[in-house]
């Protein structure tokens, strides 16, 4: 089973990259903007526009927004599952991407579950359900970490985005896009 999972989690990563990369760096990017460099509303509008899909049209919102929380998901469950089923290391680990990876993937896997679970369920609440504006505001609140209140909030984004990126980055170094593939000895060597 985990061979399977392994499989799809290398497989399915490399198409998620770019969407989950925009959503990262624009989420990270309108909350620090506005939290510490008053960005303008107008530039802030314009990394929501990115962060929540809004460029392929309202319709498609949610659906754009379902998709790359499920997939976040998706890939969270599957790398945890992976995690949980290997076998103890008995030497030093490599300092190489997959060790980076693992070591990143336990941090990250709460902060960004949560702002998966939360960006889906405010989005869907607000556009397929007609939530009223006081849970979708407390759906909003849980995504975004107001809870921790307004000075470490942005410190908070910043972590589940960077921890995002971070996971991309050094995951996709782990794909068959970028894995160094063993040349054949030539015949007769």
């Amino acid at each position: 089973m985990v061979k399977n999972l392994r499989k799809f989690h290398r497989q399915v990563a490399p198409f998620l990259f770019l969407p989950l990369l925009l959503t990262a760096v624009t989420g990270v990017g309108y909350r620090i903007g506005r939290s510490w460099f008053n960005l303008p509303s107008d530039a802030a509008e314009f990394f929501l526009v990115l962060h929540e899909g809004r460029f392929l049209g309202q319709p498609l919102v949610p659906i754009y927004v379902l998709w790359i929380g499920l997939s976040l998901l998706a890939m969270l469950v599957t790398g945890w599952v992976m995690v949980s089923q290997r076998k103890p290391l008995i030497a030093l680990p490599k300092k190489d991407w997959r060790s980076v990876h693992r070591f990143v993937a336990p941090i990250a896997l709460l902060p960004l579950g949560v702002s998966a679970i939360t960006g889906i369920a405010y989005r869907l609440g607000k556009a397929w359900f007609n939530l009223p504006p006081e849970q979708t505001s407390f759906l909003l609140r849980l995504h975004q970490g107001t809870y921790l209140g307004s000075s470490l909030r942005p410190f908070y984004v910043l972590l589940v985005g960077s921890g995002l990126v971070g996971l991309l980055i050094t995951g996709i170094q782990l794909t068959p896009l970028f894995r160094k593939r063993k040349v054949p000895a030539p015949p007769g060597s």
